[in-house]
């Protein structure tokens, strides 16, 4: 008993000396914090009104910048494709879905890392470098992601987007130098930079879901004739009460891991886009 509230002490006090020291560095310590205000009342000139009414437009579209890059790049097709694998091999516990987000989210970097740099390049750094205005920052930015989807897109799925929003004057053919058409398969090649990003990104989104769904659909191919075959096996040796997940788990993580099937995945994703 007494070793028990000797304990109790020892504790209390190491609490109270914890307590003490950190008040004494977080008074020791305080920040001055820099006051931030954003107004448009306090504008002393129509061009300062003008600008903290951009301010305040480009804070509104942060909130959505978000879903905007993510519904935009290849992130759509990575997280999908991993998600149905996890389905798949039936580890849906085994494998955090923090773990699939940020794979999906670094392979995303990696996949779109020539089209960021270009529009950093091209648009980015000129406008913050005051180089370009703010309108052709805009324009030049969009190019890159623009190529990126277009590339990615089907043609029939933006004809779709075309057709319903009347959008088909929007697109042109390509022409040389000398001003005559392209061709392509003897018909004359198609040009979508004029067509808005409000046809171009469903479009995008559609076909990456398609894409998607499609590479799943083999990734179960495999993992579905384990389950087949060690179903058929269990109920041959009439073991009815045994679960066949139980049994084909295994099978399927050693199938994965003689294929080296991280490495045969994440090719297949990255390529998928090239």
């Amino acid at each position: 008993m007494k070793l028990k509230n000797k304990n109790l002490f020892i504790f209390a006090l190491a609490l109270g000396i914890i307590c003490v020291t950190t008040i004494g560095i977080v008074n020791a310590t305080t920040l001055p914090i820099p006051n931030i205000n954003i107004s448009v009342d306090n504008a002393n000139s129509p061009k300062e009104y003008v600008d903290n009414i951009k301010l305040l437009m480009l804070l509104t579209v942060l909130t959505l910048l978000p879903s905007i890059i993510i519904m935009s790049t290849s992130f759509v097709r990575i997280i999908i494709v991993l998600s149905l694998f996890k389905s798949a091999i039936g580890v849906q516990q085994a494998i955090p879905k923090e773990v699939i987000i940020g794979l999906a989210l670094f392979l995303t970097f990696f996949t779109m890392a020539p089209t960021f740099t270009k529009v950093n390049t091209e648009a980015l750094t000129p406008y913050l470098n005051n180089k370009i205005t703010q309108s052709v920052a805009i324009e030049k930015g969009s190019k890159p992601m623009r190529d990126f989807m277009l590339r990615q897109t089907r043609s029939k799925d933006l004809k779709l987007f075309l057709e319903v929003g009347k959008l088909e004057d929007k697109v042109t053919n390509v022409v040389d130098a000398n001003g005559k058409e392209i061709l392509t398969n003897g018909k004359p090649k198609p040009t979508y930079d004029k067509v808005p990003l409000y046809a171009v990104v469903p479009a995008f989104i559609i076909s990456e879901l398609r894409r998607a769904f499609e590479m799943g659909f083999l990734l179960f191919i495999p993992f579905i004739i384990i389950d087949i075959v060690t179903g058929s096996i269990l109920m041959a040796m009439g073991m009815m009460m045994l679960p066949p997940v139980m049994i084909s788990l295994p099978f399927k993580l050693l199938l994965f891991i003689m294929v080296d099937g991280w490495n045969l995945l994440v090719k297949s994703l990255i390529m998928s886009f090239s």
